[in-house]
């Protein structure tokens, strides 16, 4: 929805029409050992992330520490998530937009043997968590200090072994992706995601930005500004009163000197000059994601099948109270937790702040700025440039109304 003055766009609104969850609430007053069953059940699509996130937050707030072995564990099923998360938007919903189709049903027709590379690259991205957690949605076996259970070296080795071929798929695909014809449309904002010195970071980092920012994640509230609005479901957040991105596109600004040697070629063939601040190239910057975690994946689940698997099995520790945060990128940016437990190990208060909630104000922003160049345009041709603008965002209202 856009406010018209005298032939300026003075705002625009994007309206969720979702209803709001209060998982936040529905956690308070229950075990710790709850927190991450409950919150992956926030997202069907990326709900790693949620279990992951949690997980760090407790792990924090108790004093927990786990092995490096679980780390990479860890690492490698959230570049899973990526990997098949990216692959459902690329393909299946962003692509068509800038194809002029009206469908990806009729996208899946015209390119019958694209879609069944998509299908085999989510599915080398299930397999992952599906071997390691248990099954795809939902996982089972990440828990508060490591994990239940050993994954099968054999199946590990399996995934190793069909890494080339996806890799192969991806890369195919991206040229495909180079192909499509992206809007020219720049506006200037602030980038945040995690950093980490040598790393393409996705697990573990600072929360840093194109601004020069750079704190622990524990000082990210302090920082950031969530708003509750007027009749609005969402809180959206904001950095020094302004809004800013997350996402591929940050990470790509901000970490893409540490992307796998696949994924650098892949992005130098683009020829962006960097910052970049077209948020449609949000696109490319997943499909290099993609490379990446595929690449990425198969370097550390190989190092994992050397390694003593024997590490990642959950060791005791002492329940206390405490407080914690933690924040791993999720496939859409930088997800947030905040916890605070007590004695006994019951949680007295959560904070949950998701990528959507972080990049809606920003979406408006860009809107606000891009609708003069269409206001020409026909109705439906408007509709359809604004519903490709928004779905290059690869917006989950799920996480964002928590």
């Amino acid at each position: 929805m856009a406010s018209v003055l005298q032939g300026d766009v003075v705002s625009a609104k994007l309206e969720i029409q979702e209803g709001i969850r209060l998982i936040e609430g529905v956690l308070i007053g229950r075990n710790f050992k709850d927190m991450p069953v409950v919150a992956q059940r926030i997202c069907g699509i990326c709900p790693v992330v949620h279990n992951l996130t949690s997980i760090k937050a407790l792990e924090n707030a108790l004093g927990v520490e786990v092995s490096k072995e679980t780390k990479k564990l860890r690492t490698i099923m959230e570049l899973a998530q990526i990997i098949h998360s990216h692959g459902l938007h690329l393909f299946f919903l962003s692509l068509a937009d800038f194809l002029d189709m009206e469908n990806d049903l009729n996208l899946m027709q015209k390119y019958p043997d694209e879609t069944q590379k998509a299908i085999k690259i989510r599915e080398y991205g299930m397999d992952i968590v599906r071997v390691i957690g248990g099954r795809v949605v939902h996982p089972l076996t990440n828990e508060v200090g490591g994990f239940k259970k050993i994954p099968d070296k054999e199946a590990l080795k399996k995934i190793v072994e069909n890494s080339k071929e996806i890799l192969e798929l991806a890369l195919e695909l991206g040229e495909l992706f180079k192909r499509i014809k992206i809007p020219e449309f720049y506006r200037k904002t602030e980038y945040v995601c995690l950093g980490k010195k040598g790393d393409y970071a996705i697990y573990d980092g600072d929360i840093i930005s194109s601004e020069g920012l750079h704190i622990p994640v524990e000082k990210f509230e302090a920082n950031f500004d969530e708003l509750q609005k007027q009749k609005e479901v969402i809180k959206k957040v904001e950095h020094h009163g302004e809004s800013y991105m997350v996402g591929a596109i940050a990470r790509i600004n901000l970490n893409r000197e540490q992307l796998s040697p696949s994924a650098e070629k892949y992005l130098e063939s683009l020829k962006w000059e960097f910052p970049d601040f077209n948020p449609f190239h949000n696109i490319l910057a997943q499909v290099t994601e993609v490379i990446h975690a595929v690449e990425k994946s198969a370097e550390l689940l190989q190092d994992l099948i050397n390694s003593d698997l024997r590490q990642v099995l959950t060791k005791e520790y002492q329940i206390k109270e405490g407080s914690g945060a933690a924040a791993v990128e999720a496939p859409r940016g930088t997800l947030y937790y905040h916890v605070d437990v007590d004695a006994k190990g019951y949680i007295k208060n959560v904070n949950i702040i998701t990528p959507t909630a972080q990049f809606l104000a920003n979406l408006e922003d860009d809107i606000r700025q891009y609708i003069p160049g269409i206001l020409n345009f026909t109705d439906k041709e408007k509709e359809k440039k604004l519903r490709a603008f928004i779905r290059a965002y690869d917006p989950c209202i799920s996480c964002a109304v928590h």
